[in-house]
């Protein structure tokens, strides 16, 4: 059977929400440009970039992780532009995987990539229905850990 997610919003004052998750997790969404908002929150678009940041780096990491690639430190930026024209919605995303360790074989960051954005994540496969997405990244390498002799 299909997994049902599902969310509610609640509306508080000027432009604020409240929103739960099923799993009963919370955000504040707000934005302070539409009818007397206060920049409280998340905008709700940032969360569909938050999501998306988060989906390809869950699946990226857990496959470096089984390619046993000695990753120390893992960051992805995301960078939406949107149509200046309503609904405005993006139109182009630029995903950018940093990982840090030591001998990080780029192979291995390529290829995790390539899963994560071909077959594991779904908020890249929706939003690459409308948007241009392009994912790059860097390898930073990490000076190997010396430990003291006594």
């Amino acid at each position: 059977m299909a997994e049902k997610m599902t969310a509610l919003a609640q509306f508080e004052t000027g432009m604020l929400f409240r929103v739960e998750a099923g799993s009963g997790y919370q955000v504040t969404l707000d934005a302070d440009e539409h009818g007397g908002g206060k920049n409280a929150g998340f905008r709700p678009m940032e969360m569909l970039l938050v999501g998306l940041a988060g989906c390809t780096g869950m699946d990226v990491i857990c496959i470096l992780r089984k390619m046993r690639q000695y990753v120390t430190a893992y960051e992805v930026h995301v960078q939406g532009v949107r149509s200046e024209d309503h609904p405005m919605v993006f139109v182009e995303i630029t995903v950018e995987h940093v990982v840090t360790g030591h001998n990080i074989q780029p192979e291995a960051v390529e290829r995790a990539i390539e899963s994560s954005e071909r077959r594991y994540c779904g908020a890249g496969t929706m939003l690459g229905k409308v948007a241009h997405l392009k994912h790059v990244y860097r390898i930073v390498e990490m000076e190997e850990l010396l430990v003291p002799a006594d």
